[in-house]
């Protein structure tokens, strides 16, 4: 399991983008971690899925509602990463209101969140492997804090102690 000091896994993760810009089409554009990190600090959760009821009622509304506290902070991003593909993580942007505060970033086949040892099993359950709920600090690439979500606990994966943890 990565823990505090270790690098972000160099993989690609996807984004859906409405609008064309510089680099990027209307439609699913590739994030690559390694790049996308580099020299910035970026406030990230995980969450097992889009639109589950914890995470649409809570999680995102948090971030999203706190996302000028996080710049504040010196936060550069806020990420939302969860196995889903990057329709669905757009059309859940959309749902949420996130705009321009929180990236809302696909790890469509779970490689993200297998390569960083942070999954959890559904399979029993018809939804297969997804990533723990989480959240992290992460300062140029690298794992500044870790917050790992308990089984059934709803504690420190949410805005708030993030955002403490980034004004240090």
């Amino acid at each position: 399991m990565i823990k505090v000091g270790d690098t972000l896994p160099a993989t690609t993760l996807m984004e859906f983008s409405e609008v064309e810009g510089e680099g990027c089409s209307i439609g699913p554009n590739p994030v690559e971690v390694a790049k996308a990190t580099a020299g910035k600090t970026i406030a990230l959760f995980a969450l097992p899925g889009a639109f589950t009821p914890t995470c649409s009622a809570k999680h995102v509304p948090g971030y999203v509602a706190h996302a000028a506290d996080f710049k504040a902070a010196g936060v550069d991003e806020i990420w939302c990463v969860s196995v889903n593909d990057a329709f669905v993580m757009g059309a859940w942007a959309r749902d949420q209101n996130t705009g321009t505060k929180v990236r809302m970033l696909a790890d469509g086949s779970g490689d993200f969140a297998k390569a960083t040892g942070l999954t959890l099993d559904l399979t029993g359950r018809g939804m297969g492997v997804r990533s723990n709920r989480y959240s992290a600090l992460i300062k140029d690439g690298k794992v500044a804090t870790l917050n790992v979500e308990a089984p059934g606990k709803f504690e420190v994966s949410d805005a708030g102690t993030l955002l403490t943890q980034a004004r240090g």
